[in-house]
């Protein structure tokens, strides 16, 4: 939240709060009165309940921090951005994998069988809150990985998206081969 509506809070709405149970209070210690002491309990879990419902909102919603581990794995082209032959040969020809040891494997492939690989490094940068990766090809390298991909993340994944010079965006996320 904001500085204006932190001290909104600070200020006028927790004093509010206060005086509303501490008058509610009063009332139900003069007259005796239960109703008195049910609004304050309900009025005290309703205030909880909020604040429990928003940061699970919050946690729900928030984008996937990345880091160089979470980069780790195999890698297909997503064919749920764009369908049709082009995707389905795309995926059919083009995959990938980042190895622990920080190595990056391309393979430009026919379904299942591997006609050839190019072979890198990859390493992320920190200046962000989120990791990106940085690859760095051994020449001659594939015109899908002449420059870094760009990350798209959501609350619960990512995928990758390389800039080709003959296909435009290639999107990639992490998933194991299957036949179509």
């Amino acid at each position: 939240m904001g500085f204006g509506f932190n001290l909104l809070f600070i200020f006028i709405i927790v004093p509010l709060m206060i005086l509303l149970t501490v008058t509610l209070l009063i009332f139900w210690l003069i007259t005796r009165n239960k109703i008195f002491g049910k609004i304050v309990a309900f009025f005290w879990l309703g205030v909880f309940g909020f604040f429990v419902f928003i940061g699970t909102l919050q946690w729900l919603f928030s984008e996937k921090e990345l880091n160089k581990r979470n980069y780790y794995g195999q890698y297909v082209v997503n064919r749920n951005y764009f369908k049709g032959e082009q995707a389905d040969w795309q995926y059919n020809t083009f995959r990938f994998e980042i190895k622990k040891n920080d190595s990056i494997f391309f393979y430009v492939t026919d379904k299942e069988k591997i006609l050839r690989t190019y072979r890198g490094t990859v390493s992320t940068t920190s200046h962000y809150r989120s990791a990106r990766l940085i690859i760095e090809m051994e020449p001659p390298t594939h015109h899908i990985l002449s420059s870094n991909p760009t990350t798209y993340r959501s609350a619960w994944s990512f995928y990758l998206v390389f800039y080709s010079p003959k296909f435009n965006n290639v999107f990639f996320k992490k998933g194991k081969w299957k036949p179509i």
